[in-house]
């Protein structure tokens, strides 16, 4: 995407509209251009600027000395600043700006910093995890471009994956049995990974059966494997009049596994969970529930 409106840069920045006006008119921080209705618009540069000036301003910076640096003591500032790891918002406010560069080198840094600071799991849940809701939103309102989206998300993903093969943890008489799997038509996985991980490094067994996966297909696994629980996401697929039918399908066929369910159309909808089903709120909560489960 080529241009930003000023909802956009309040939404990236979690700077207001008004004081980035403000900014503009007392501190000629940024040019915006503007269309022939008078609508500021602003590009990618001026958003990398304004997330900069978030960033130090957070930190303690005022305003008017940001306004005053050029832009290489500025980036000296920032990179100095994310390099102390000190919170969780400046590293999102600096996997933002790798985003929106492309800039795969930036990413890598970013994240090894935070894993050697926090541990490979904090920093998923603390950082990556509200990274990823900010996505989301900037997707859903087109301020970044499809691009933008699967580029960060495939490097999170070989991120999970790169610590799922490292996991040593060895299964203990304590574990359980695990299967994971998206339905049929749910192609966004990351969050399954990031499951799999959390129950590998508690020495849980876990089948991973990944992407997109029909009833008829789950039957067969379920068959050799017998797993004692099993896991899944529902996104979009099925869809919203469907979701009630499909859970009560899955724990009627499976009804000597426990099913724990989540995504946007199980948490917070009407859905009626089957004895053997329970809502799995968000991360934290599935990281206590495989703690629990050993």
């Amino acid at each position: 995407m080529s241009h930003y409106s000023i909802k956009d840069l309040e939404n990236l920045t979690g700077i207001k509209a008004h004081t980035i006006r403000m900014w503009e008119q007392r501190y000629n921080i940024l040019k915006p251009d503007r269309t022939d209705t008078n609508i500021r618009l602003y590009d990618a540069d001026e958003l990398k600027l304004m997330l900069n000036v978030a960033l130090l301003n957070s930190h303690g910076y005022k305003i008017s000395k940001i306004a005053q640096m050029t832009r290489q003591e500025l980036h000296e500032r920032v990179m100095g600043a994310v390099s102390q790891v000190n919170g969780y918002y400046d590293q999102i406010n600096a996997l933002t700006v790798a985003m929106i560069d492309l800039n795969e080198e930036h990413f890598n840094s970013i994240m090894l910093r935070n894993i050697d600071e926090f541990g490979f799991e904090a920093t998923i849940t603390h950082v990556v995890y509200p990274f990823l809701s900010r996505v989301g939103t900037l997707w859903a309102t087109n301020a970044i471009s499809p691009a933008h989206e699967h580029f960060i998300t495939n490097l999170i993903r070989q991120k999970i994956i790169a610590a799922i093969d490292m996991e040593q943890s060895k299964p203990s008489v304590n574990s359980k049995k695990f299967m994971l799997f998206l339905p049929e038509g749910e192609l966004h996985e990351i969050g399954l990974l990031f499951a799999y991980y959390v129950l590998k490094a508690r020495g849980h067994r876990v089948i991973y059966l990944g992407q997109s996966l029909p009833l008829g297909e789950i039957k067969a696994v379920y068959n050799v494997y017998s797993p004692e629980y099993i896991f899944t996401i529902i996104t979009s697929n099925p869809g919203t009049e469907y979701v009630q039918d499909y859970v009560n399908d899955l724990c009627v066929t499976f009804p000597q596994s426990k099913f724990w369910l989540t995504g946007i159309q199980i948490v917070g909808q009407d859905i009626e969970m089957p004895e053997n089903a329970q809502t799995i709120m968000n991360i934290n909560n599935f990281i206590d529930m495989a703690n629990q489960a050993l």
